[in-house]
């Protein structure tokens, strides 16, 4: 079994306050992550997070969020999927952000939304339309609604979902790092004591070789062995 991560997320301002409110809860963006870490995880939202008015299909940088907005905060959400399931998902990611100049955030489909009339406009999409679109390709359905009209409220009510994590975006990269250094340093410690213990065995070894050669040779061998 393997995992793909939907991160939610808060962040501060007039717009993310305006859906806030339309959509009556606190995360107002959805992210997907093909690891814990979302190290690799990308979105429909500002392209630059300072600068609300362009936006599109991005790769996600949490740290260049946290940057823009220290205060944001994350829940980080795991889902079971096949192996198929989870590289599929990944090779389309992938491809659409070689696209992803050809994608525009669907602002001419907001009304829609508002008045849940599902609509399709080209390469156009919500953060929250184009996750549910593409995990219903690889069969994981979000809700039962159109794919157009699903919002980040159907991920925070998804039940086949695991929080791994909930808090302060801040806490979230500290956490992340430290976990990266410890790994890190459990590599560097790790590495010359195993050289190490190698090179004792190595030693043991030889010396069972060269004892064993001794006490193995005859009698006139061994005074000879001896120098007497």
């Amino acid at each position: 079994m393997e995992h793909i991560y939907i991160a939610m997320v808060d962040t501060p301002g007039i717009f993310a306050a305006v859906i806030r409110r339309f959509l009556g809860q606190r995360y107002i963006h959805v992210v997907i992550g093909m690891d814990e870490g979302l190290e690799e995880a990308y979105s429909f939202g500002r392209r630059n997070p300072r600068v609300p008015w362009f936006a599109g299909f991005e790769r996600e940088d949490k740290r260049k969020i946290l940057r823009a907005f220290p205060t944001a905060a994350y829940r980080v959400c795991e889902l079971e999927c096949s192996a198929e399931q989870k590289a599929g998902i990944g090779e389309r990611l992938r491809q659409d952000y070689r696209r992803r100049f050809h994608y525009h955030y669907a602002v001419p489909g907001l009304p829609f939304i508002a008045c849940g009339l599902p609509f399709y406009l080209k390469d156009q999409y919500t953060c929250s339309s184009y996750i549910a679109r593409l995990l219903e390709d690889y069969k994981i359905r979000i809700c039962d609604k159109h794919f157009s009209l699903v919002t980040p409220k159907d991920f925070c009510l998804y039940p086949y979902k695991r929080v791994v994590f909930e808090g302060s975006l801040a806490d979230f990269v500290t956490a992340r790092a430290a976990e990266t250094a410890a790994k890190i340093q459990e590599m560097a410690d790790g590495q010359p004591l195993q050289a190490q213990q190698d090179g004792n065995a190595r030693n043991e070894k030889d010396m069972e070789r060269r004892l064993r050669r001794l006490y193995d040779t005859g009698a006139s061998e061994r005074v000879v062995a001896y120098g007497s």
